[in-house]
């Protein structure tokens, strides 16, 4: 994941005659300080999070935060965006190859979802809790991730009425209530239990997708269908 807060990476960049390129230092930079700051508000929540903590836990000058971010706002949204485009292209690339059917890519996209979540707790924490009071421009931004899973569930939805006409044609809300039901079940097992244990909710998601996406009685003679 690109933004790994569990395990802080301190890039040790040649320096003298040998010296990376500027872009290539400020990309490195910028790279520490989107870990450092999930790292801290992992640790103390966002409300709680000062640029200093960023700064320390990223090694580098205050200065040099400044030259990429305005604030501690818009140094978290860069973290939260980056962690949520590897999240979602993660997810593409599990379902976009070959699978023996549509459930199949279904089951898979949800265990990719929670590995993901699991391998790195601390952006679990800012993508489910910490950006709800991160401010005006998180909630939008969350808005649109939003959509984004939608869209992921809209295009397997999809996939399945290719494979079996009697599943209905849905409405788009459809898919935007089934990402809330799961936001809601990851969301509370984040806050009550280890994030490392998400992937053993894939079950419970399945359901709660073939449910509300398929029904369950449909999904029921589905299943007896390919036993």
């Amino acid at each position: 994941m690109s933004v790994q807060p569990e395990s802080p990476v301190r890039t040790v960049l040649p320096r003298g005659r040998h010296a990376a390129p500027r872009p290539v230092v400020r990309a490195a930079q910028r790279a520490r300080m989107l870990e450092a700051m999930v790292q801290a508000m992992a640790e103390k929540g966002f409300a709680r999070v000062a640029v200093a903590d960023v700064i320390e836990r990223a090694g580098v000058s205050r200065k040099t935060f400044y030259e990429q971010f305005a604030n501690k706002e818009e140094c978290f949204l860069a973290a939260y965006d980056a962690g949520v485009d590897h999240l979602l292209a993660a997810i593409d690339d599990a379902v976009a190859g070959p699978a023996p059917d549509w459930l199949a890519a279904a089951r898979r996209a949800v265990e990719v979802y929670l590995e993901t979540m699991a391998a790195s707790p601390g952006f679990a924490r800012a993508l489910l809790i910490e950006v709800l009071g991160a401010g005006p421009q998180a909630l939008a931004r969350r808005d649109v991730v939003q959509e984004r899973f939608a869209a992921q569930l809209a295009a397997i939805h999809q996939r399945a009425r290719a494979d079996i006409p009697e599943i209905p044609e849905l409405a788009p809300y459809t898919f935007r209530a089934a990402v809330g039901a799961v936001n809601e079940l990851v969301t509370a097992h984040v806050l009550e239990h280890d994030p490392e244990t998400l992937p053993e909710l894939t079950d419970a998601i399945v359901d709660v997708h073939l449910a509300l996406l398929v029904g369950r009685e449909l999904a029921q003679r589905i299943a007896g269908r390919a036993a």
